[in-house]
C-alpha cells in the first residue's frame, strides 16, 4: 500500500516540482530558488484545482501543458541523461533525442493519469541552506494535506547567462530521487538490450499507455 501510494504521489506532484510558470518568465530570473519554488507550487495546486479537463487527466491538455509551461523551467537534457545514466555518453545525438522524446511521453502520461489526486494539498517551503555563490541547491518543502505531511525536495541549478535563472532536474519524495529511480530501471535494459533496447522499451510502454487511455 505505501509503495502504491509513493507512486501515485510522485505521479501527481511532479507537476508541483517541474516548476509550472503560470506567470511570466522574466520575474522566475530574478528569484530566489526556495521563492520561486513557493509561487510556481502554489500557482500549480490552483491551476489544477480550477482545470477540470486536468483533473480527468486529458492527455491532449496536459501535453499542451508540458511544452508551454513546464519544459522552459527544467533542464529535461539533463534530467533525461541522469536517468539515462554513463549510456548517455556513448549515444548518438538522434538516440539522445529519442530519449528525451520517449522518457518525455512517459512522464506526461503518468501526470495525466494522477492529476485527479491532486485536491486539497499545500505546499511550506523550509529555509534555503545556501550560499549565494552556490550554482545548484535543494529546496525542501512539505505537501500537507490529509494525512501526515510529505517530503519533496527540489533539486535545481543557475543556468548561465543574463534572464534565465532556476532550473528543475531532480526531484526527491519520501527519500527517493526521483531520477535515480529511473536510472536503476534503465539501467537493466540498457545491460539487456543497449541504448536502442531502452528506446524499444520505453516506445512500447509509451504506446501500451496511449491504448489504455483510448
Amino acid at each position: 500500500m505505501k509503495r502504491r501510494f509513493l507512486g501515485q504521489l510522485l505521479a501527481s506532484l511532479t507537476l508541483a516540482a517541474m516548476g509550472l510558470a503560470l506567470t511570466g518568465g522574466a520575474r522566475a530570473a530574478d528569484e530566489a530558488p526556495d521563492v520561486m519554488i513557493k509561487r510556481l507550487s502554489e500557482d500549480v495546486i490552483g491551476a489544477i484545482k480550477a482545470d477540470k479537463t486536468l483533473q480527468t487527466g486529458d492527455i491532449s491538455r496536459v501535453i499542451a501543458l508540458v511544452d508551454s509551461k513546464i519544459m522552459p523551467n527544467v533542464n529535461f537534457q539533463r534530467m533525461t541523461a541522469s536517468a539515462v545514466g554513463p549510456a548517455w555518453r556513448q549515444a548518438t545525438p538522434e538516440q539522445k533525442k529519442q530519449l528525451q522524446d520517449e522518457f518525455k511521453t512517459l512522464l506526461v502520461r503518468t501526470y495525466a493519469g494522477a492529476l485527479a489526486q491532486v485536491n486539497d494539498q499545500s505546499i511550506s517551503v523550509k529555509p534555503l541552506r545556501a550560499d549565494a555563490a552556490d550554482t545548484e541547491v535543494i529546496v525542501r518543502t512539505e505537501v500537507r494535506g490529509r494525512g501526515d505531511p510529505i517530503q519533496l525536495d527540489y533539486r535545481l541549478e543557475k543556468t548561465p547567462g543574463q534572464g534565465t535563472g532556476w532550473k528543475i532536474f531532480n526531484l526527491n519524495v519520501l527519500g527517493v530521487w526521483l531520477m535515480e529511480t529511473y536510472r536503476s530501471q534503465f539501467a537493466q535494459e540498457i545491460n539487456a538490450k543497449g541504448v536502442d533496447g531502452l528506446i524499444a522499451t520505453l516506445s512500447a510502454r509509451n504506446k501500451s499507455n496511449s491504448a489504455k487511455k483510448g
